[in-house]
């Protein structure tokens, strides 16, 4: 497992990497976002931890920028605890946060948790039986991970993809945001419920032909989320 961690701040960089070497990770190192994204660019990671502010490029402009090409699974850290800026952090692509300062034992359960999620949806990549929903100009090919918004592919971040497949499999039912947290994230997620609407507004964004008015990721007031399956392509 090959895991990039950017951040700034050198002591911690290195004291992360001895950490994460010793667990058996094989861990690259960089200082800034720019920097970041190029290397993302040229190597296949199989996890990003990387700072929200850095020199060059911060952490949400170089998430963003990742989020254009991959869907590489993405922890972000930083330094402040309120929310806004959390949930801003999910707006730009990442999977989980961390607050600075933690506890290195922490950082490692949210790793382990966000790659064995990856390897369970590598292994049904890897699965020639695997299934591709669709619905109206809606597709989810399972295998590949992939989405489509009619025949254009649309990059979604791991837990955007996972959100929109657990809601597609299981169509007309209206789930809360902390039920999607359990079902979703997992029970041992720790993370505020509107990170479940950021995930939904994102999806809509990218999904649906009019956001403002969307079709089949509905809202059902005062309860959750639902989606609506059409026949119309």
């Amino acid at each position: 497992m090959k895991i990039l961690v950017v951040d700034d701040e050198r002591p911690l960089v290195k004291g992360i990497k001895f950490n994460l070497e010793n667990e058996g990770y094989e861990v690259d190192c960089c200082y800034d976002g720019q920097t970041a994204v190029d290397m993302a660019r040229k190597t296949d990671y199989n996890l990003i931890i990387l700072d929200l502010m850095m020199p060059e490029k911060d952490g949400l402009q170089a998430c963003q920028e990742i989020r254009g090409f991959s869907s590489v699974p993405v922890i972000m850290l930083t330094a402040r605890s309120e929310r806004s800026d959390l949930l801003i952090g999910f707006e730009s692509g990442a999977d989980d946060y961390i607050t600075k300062p933690f506890d290195i034992l922490e950082l490692k359960a949210r790793i382990r948790a966000l790659l064995r999620r990856s390897s369970i949806s590598a292994s049904a990549a890897e699965d020639p039986q695997s299934e591709r929903l669709s619905s109206g100009h809606i597709t989810l090919d399972v295998a590949r991970r992939s989405a489509f918004k009619g025949r254009e592919e649309v990059v979604l971040t791991m837990k955007e993809f996972d959100l929109m497949l657990f809601l597609m499999r299981n169509p007309g039912k209206v789930y809360s945001r902390e039920s999607l947290l359990d079902l979703v994230w997992g029970y041992d997620y720790i993370g505020d419920t509107r990170t479940v609407d950021v995930h939904i507004r994102r999806l809509r964004e990218k999904l649906e032909r009019n956001p403002a008015v969307p079709e089949m990721l509905l809202t059902k007031w005062g309860v959750g989320y639902y989606f609506s399956p059409s026949d119309a392509g």
